[in-house]
């Protein structure tokens, strides 16, 4: 009896086991779950060719079109000026910028002018005697002499005895000699050319100036030039008298500026050329910052995208019948952000952004706005 229990139990744990075992194995397998597939969503824009200009972006710093460094030609200590010769001081045209101490070198002049005055003085005997044609002539020449202005031009139209007398008698040295001198002396003083203000003043009143020093610099405020490099590919493009929109760096100010000159030489370190833009506004300041958007030509049949929708250099993502397909195109001008491309029909679904794991065939749903304001708007079970 006790053999046949045992055998019995052992009987029995074997098949609890092989059933448990099976019971394992059932619970272990899952079933494979369905995979749902995933449609995008893509923003699409409906292409439309059109003339689209090429605007070429460029930026630089205004400098002062009429601009005046000061420097002295003549030595001496500055005397006066017609206002405070100091930085960001206005002057108005004629006005004495500044005036160095003359009085010196102004009597040697007078000294030179007086000399000739009895030189001339000295002639009139001689001329009276032996040229009483030229008399009342070189007569009214001494009495135009003023010492305190500069000599009147000599008489012309003389004989020619009369040139060579005269000239005989050092007259044309001594003339042509003060002349030199007043042109000297008309160096003392400094006046300015324009209206404008004064941007930089390195000396100051009683300072004692030495020829060759500069001593200040001097700009028309009211015209500017803005100094723009444009590659040559595009400088063939670019007109004389074209206009020019220019925006500050914040993007807050507009001025209109129009092209005036265009260098012919390229720059053979960046392959550009040198275009200056003339503009006019108050509110302008020298050294300021701006950026232009020069119109280059205009381009017929085309359109404007963004350049991040460039595939493989040459191509773009389209929209057909619901899948995503790619369009061969014709890149013409390419900007930091933009692009102007040819060779889209008109009516075609371009994709306007980006779509992460894009490929052709890929099945996409097009965005609109009316489903979005569906959702928006229906109302909350």
């Amino acid at each position: 009896m006790r053999k046949i229990l045992l055998f019995v139990i052992g009987i029995a744990i074997i098949v609890g086991a092989i059933m448990a075992a099976n019971a394992i194995i059932q619970n272990s397998i899952k079933p494979k779950p369905e995979v749902k597939k995933i449609v995008k969503t893509v923003f699409t824009e409906t292409a439309k060719n059109t003339t689209v200009p090429i605007v070429l972006p460029a930026n630089g710093n205004l400098t002062a079109k009429n601009r005046l460094e000061i420097f002295a030609e003549v030595q001496g200590v500055f005397q006066s000026s017609a206002h405070d010769f100091k930085p960001g001081q206005a002057y108005r045209k004629g006005e004495t910028l500044l005036r160095l101490d003359a009085s010196e070198y102004y009597a040697s002049v007078q000294a030179a002018k007086s000399e000739f005055y009895n030189l001339i003085t000295s002639l009139m005997p001689d001329l009276r005697l032996d040229y009483p044609e030229a008399y009342p002539v070189w007569q009214n020449y001494l009495n135009s002499i003023n010492i305190d202005k500069n000599l009147p031009a000599l008489p012309t139209n003389l004989s020619e005895k009369v040139n060579y007398f005269i000239t005989g008698r050092g007259v044309m040295t001594s003339f042509y000699n003060i002349k030199n001198l007043e042109q000297r002396l008309a160096k003392y003083g400094v006046y300015a050319p324009f209206n404008g203000v004064l941007t930089e003043a390195l000396v100051t009143r009683g300072t004692l100036v030495r020829q060759g020093q500069k001593l200040g610099e001097f700009i028309d405020t009211s015209v500017y030039e803005l100094e723009l490099a444009i590659g040559k590919t595009y400088s063939d493009l670019l007109k004389m008298g074209e206009s020019v929109e220019l925006k500050a760096i914040d993007g807050r100010e507009t001025f209109t500026g129009t092209v005036t000159r265009i260098n012919s030489k390229i720059d053979q370190a960046t392959q550009t050329i040198k275009v200056y833009v003339e503009v006019k506004d108050p509110a302008l300041k020298e050294g300021m910052y701006l950026e232009a958007q020069l119109e280059a030509r205009e381009e017929s049949n085309a359109i404007q995208l963004s350049r991040k929708l460039l595939v493989n250099e040459s191509e773009i993502y389209i929209v057909r019948d619901s899948v995503l397909d790619v369009l061969e195109i014709e890149p013409v001008y390419f900007s930091a952000k933009n692009m102007v491309v040819k060779g889209i029909p008109d009516g075609t679904q371009i994709v306007s952004r980006t779509v992460p794991g894009a490929y052709a065939g890929m099945l996409v749903k097009v965005y609109k706005e009316s489903d979005s304001s569906a959702e928006m708007t229906k109302a909350p079970e």
